[in-house]
């Protein structure tokens, strides 16, 4: 295993197409209309969000081998997106992921303060899971929303401008 936790195997002969739903293809299809023909690599982002979203939040190594074989490109090339960019997960997490921005902006505006404010409430640190799978917590660089810090995102949701009051408020509202 390399240090990321990805094989280092070669590429294996036994197609892994298989593992990307007939609906999940379709939508990798769709960005790929968005790239001149031969640049496939330029749709991994986009593939990796697909794919992940529909495998519960997470990526896996046999799912990224699949988005490498439907792109025709090296899984290597992948596995290099997928480990560099914190929005992409390789093991699973909770039902909300909880990213906190802890950048200069946001640390300047208080974001050590949000962050032990939600390791109080949850329980848990970051990377980590509550017990009941519902939040993960994740520290990350940042999320371009400077001018509203200290913020993080919840899901797909940018919150700005946090307090623990409003933090309350936002995770009460979550199934």
């Amino acid at each position: 295993m390399s240090q990321s936790g990805l094989s280092t195997k070669t590429k294996s002969s036994k197609s892994k197409l298989h593992l990307l739903a007939e609906e999940v293809r379709a939508e990798i299809d769709q960005e790929l209309t968005k790239y001149p023909n031969g640049w496939s690599i330029s749709a991994c982002m986009p593939a990796l969000r697909i794919v992940q979203d529909a495998n519960g939040g997470s990526l896996t190594t046999e799912l990224m081998d699949a988005v490498a074989e439907y792109l025709g490109v090296p899984e290597i090339s992948v596995y290099e997106v997928a480990t560099f960019y914190s929005m992409y997960e390789l093991k699973p997490v909770g039902r909300h992921k909880i990213c906190v921005c802890t950048n200069i902006s946001c640390m300047l505006c208080g974001s050590d303060g949000i962050v032990e404010h939600l390791k109080s409430k949850l329980g848990i640190g970051f990377g980590e899971t509550t017990d009941d799978g519902k939040f993960t917590l994740k520290e990350v660089e940042c999320l371009g929303a400077c001018g509203g810090a200290p913020m993080f995102q919840v899901g797909r949701d940018y919150h700005e401008n946090l307090t623990p009051e409003k933090i309350d408020k936002i995770l009460d509202q979550l199934d």
